[in-house]
């Protein structure tokens, strides 16, 4: 994979590129190269989508390095760019799911449906417990269902632990907007989960 991104960069970026910049920028990127890529994987779904994506990613950052002002957070930088390319990547596409009405998203609760079916009944811990019987590929399918916009915030903050603030940062949106879409996109995502149980007959599947 590293010598695939080499080889890219050398081959696709900006022939006016001089030597030492791009020695120093595989330096300082590459060492990033792996933890992108996991990234990549999570906000795709698919190993080649990702392998494109990284690609793309490291082209467009060879040919931006010279003027980035702090070479010290090119991993942060690498993730800003390629979080960018997926939602250019799909602005013009349908979204893989609908969002449907957002008051009555907002005002579902899988807490209290949980509570209400009462599927777990000797857990303490009633809504973790339900989360926690489905697998990672169904939570995956689940996620990668959500449009970018809830999808990606999601990703940042679970898999790469970035606080609000350094999202709103890498997104370029202001922290509510973060905060607003984490929460909805938390919601679009149990709603989903709790279709999965009905469909697997953890919870009885007629509408109340």
């Amino acid at each position: 994979m590293t010598d695939g991104v080499r080889r890219s960069t050398e081959g696709e970026a900006d022939a006016a590129t001089d030597v030492p910049v791009r020695e120093r920028f595989e330096e300082l990127a590459l060492p990033h190269l792996h933890r992108l890529f996991r990234l990549a994987v999570r906000l795709t779904g698919t190993v080649q989508d990702a392998e494109d994506l990284v690609q793309e990613t490291y082209v467009k950052a060879l040919r931006a390095f010279a003027a980035l002002r702090e070479p010290e957070a090119v991993g942060s930088w690498l993730r800003q760019i390629l979080t960018r390319l997926v939602f250019d990547r799909h602005r013009t596409e349908p979204r893989e799911m609908a969002v449907g009405d957002l008051e009555e998203l907002d005002r579902f609760s899988l807490y209290d449906l949980v509570w209400d079916e009462d599927p777990l009944p000797y857990s303490d811990n009633l809504h973790g417990d339900f989360l926690a019987q489905f697998d990672d590929e169904e939570v995956r399918r689940a996620l990668l269902a959500l449009p970018e916009a809830y999808r990606v915030p999601l990703v940042l903050l679970y898999a790469e632990e970035l606080s609000y603030r350094e999202m709103a940062e890498m997104l370029e949106v202001p922290v509510g907007t973060i905060m607003s879409r984490l929460h909805r996109g938390r919601k679009i995502l149990e709603r989903e989960l709790w279709e999965c149980a009905k469909r697997r007959g953890l919870v009885r599947s007629w509408d109340r």
